[in-house]
């Protein structure tokens, strides 16, 4: 970038010195005069000392624009028709661009100075060229100081303009950057959301699976049937959850959303027939469900119901009631169960997740154990169907 803004500059030296030339070959603008100066030798080399230096104008700006501003000075003294002063213009262009946002106010004093000089350094040619500088100053010189300053705060207003695009440039690479680090902290939030379902799956079957092991090994010599009906409920627990746990494990080796899980509302009721053919005792009431409720709340409820059962499978005594209401609005669910250990409503990660899922979703859950009897009340709200 630095190499092709030199070369720009040296191509704006160039074009500045032809039509300086081109000026100064024409006799100036408009009719000629019969007194001014023809092109020739020192004019060509003092065009190019008021337009070359261009090509240095980033490098050393105030040096560039004092050459440019003597070279102008002695065209006019010769009496050259020097009637459009490229090359200076730029460089007061160039000297706002420059110094104008310096953060030394003397620098940025001096710069506006060495700018508004212009004027006077013309006057001081005129004068040494026997023009009479009064019948002059008002009309000429007052304007080319004002044509100076004016192109000084041109020069000012473009810095401000590059400064501005340059922060909103990196304001946007910054915004970019906040995007992609909230990318990665959702990912990261999903993952953890991935491991802690892969947990309470596992976690779930794991205990049903020693409830049902144990009920095998004690109904092994007495009941055959009962033993068999055991170890066929281990089975297919595993089986699911084996299936769940692949589909988790893909999701977090994939880096991609975690595919829908069957928990729609019909699955609840699939769910408690499968802790039924494990050997839980329920008495259920689950009626069909009037529309199709938003996936996390279906989600929220069957994990909330899985927990339930499979902690009436572990603490209580073999049986368990659940009551579930659909409402237009929200989802509720009863679990009651006799406890065969002392429990409160409190204890255990299992009642802390179920809470945790609950609060989530702006609904609540209250867990105790009274008189021998574990109730369990889930309130989840929603607004909108899926």
């Amino acid at each position: 970038m630095i190499r092709r803004g030199y070369t720009l500059d040296a191509g704006l030296a160039v074009l500045a010195l032809v039509l300086s030339l081109g000026v100064l070959a024409a006799d100036g603008l408009g009719t000629p005069d019969a007194g001014v100066r023809h092109l020739d030798g020192p004019g060509v080399l003092l065009a190019a000392v008021t337009a070359l230096p261009l090509a240095a104008r980033r490098r050393a700006p105030m040096i560039v624009c004092l050459v440019t501003f003597a070279g102008s000075a002695l065209l006019y003294r010769f009496a050259y028709p020097f009637d459009l002063p490229i090359g200076p213009a730029i460089a007061i262009y160039t000297l706002g661009s420059a110094y104008g946002g310096d953060p030394r106010p003397w620098r940025r004093r001096l710069a506006l100075q060495v700018a508004l000089t212009f004027a006077p350094l013309l006057g001081l040619a005129y004068m040494l060229r026997g023009e009479d500088v009064g019948a002059i100053l008002v009309p000429e010189l007052l304007g080319i100081a004002l044509v100076a300053a004016t192109l000084y705060l041109a020069g000012d207003r473009a810095r401000m303009r590059r400064e501005r695009m340059a922060e909103l440039e990196e304001q946007a690479h910054r915004a970019g950057r906040e995007a992609e680090r909230e990318r990665r902290l959702a990912v990261a939030e999903e993952r953890t959301r991935i491991a802690r379902e892969l947990h309470d799956s596992a976690g779930h079957a794991i205990n049903v699976i020693l409830v049902q092991a144990g009920a095998a090994r004690l109904l092994h010599g007495r009941d055959p049937d009962g033993s068999r009906q055991a170890i066929s409920a281990i089975e297919e627990v595993a089986r699911g959850t084996i299936g769940e746990i692949d589909r988790l494990v893909r999701a977090l080796r994939d880096d991609g959303p975690v595919p829908p899980a069957p928990a729609d509302p019909t699955a609840l009721a699939e769910l408690v027939e499968r802790h039924r053919a494990g050997g839980l005792a329920i008495a259920a009431e689950i009626p069909p469900p009037g529309r199709a409720m938003p996936h996390g709340v279906a989600w929220a409820a069957y994990r909330i119901l899985q927990e339930a059962l499979t902690n009436a499978a572990r603490h209580g005594r073999g049986s368990a009631d659940v009551a579930v209401r659909f409402a237009t609005d929200a989802v509720d669910i009863t679990v009651t169960n006799p406890t065969a250990t002392a429990r409160s409503g409190g204890g255990g990660h299992g009642i802390v997740g179920m809470r945790e899922r609950a609060t989530l979703l702006g609904g609540t859950l209250e867990a105790a154990a009274e008189r021998g009897v574990f109730r369990l009340h889930a309130h989840l709200p929603h607004g909108h169907p899926a």
